[in-house]
């Protein structure tokens, strides 16, 4: 089963069920990614450099999360709530991608998920203009 599945199950299903799906599933990949990444963070020898970034892995893990949670929920949702939401998203992502790839040439980990929280805000931004 995946996400794709539950949608088109769902009997308040609307819009484009695929760019839906695209934003929940790059929405709770990048709240792995970030959750990962600060980890990974967190166990590099020169931590105090890495600071700022596992703060912003863990700000950006949990929004995205809220975030794929919100917009997974079709049955009543407020458009004004899904869209400020969805701009909250992209504006971790945003910050949480631009400091890790400030680190990405010294950590992979940082580079994957700086790739991550470009395509979540990609997604976001997606689904943010079909609403």
């Amino acid at each position: 089963m995946n996400v794709e599945d539950f949608l088109r199950t769902h009997p308040r299903r609307s819009g484009d069920l695929d760019v839906l799906a695209a934003c929940v599933k790059a929405c709770f990949g990048c709240a792995e990614s970030c959750t990962l990444c600060a980890d990974a963070c967190l166990g590099e020898e020169k931590i105090d450099t890495l600071r700022r970034c596992i703060r912003l892995d863990l700000d950006c893990a949990e929004i995205c999360a809220a975030t794929g949670a919100v917009v997974a929920r079709l049955t009543e949702p407020d458009a004004q709530v899904v869209r400020a939401q969805l701009q909250a998203c992209i504006a971790a992502c945003r910050a949480c991608g631009a400091e890790c790839e400030r680190h990405a040439r010294h950590h992979e980990h940082c580079r994957l998920c700086a790739e991550s929280c470009r395509l979540c805000a990609e997604a976001c931004e997606a689904l943010a203009r079909t609403i």
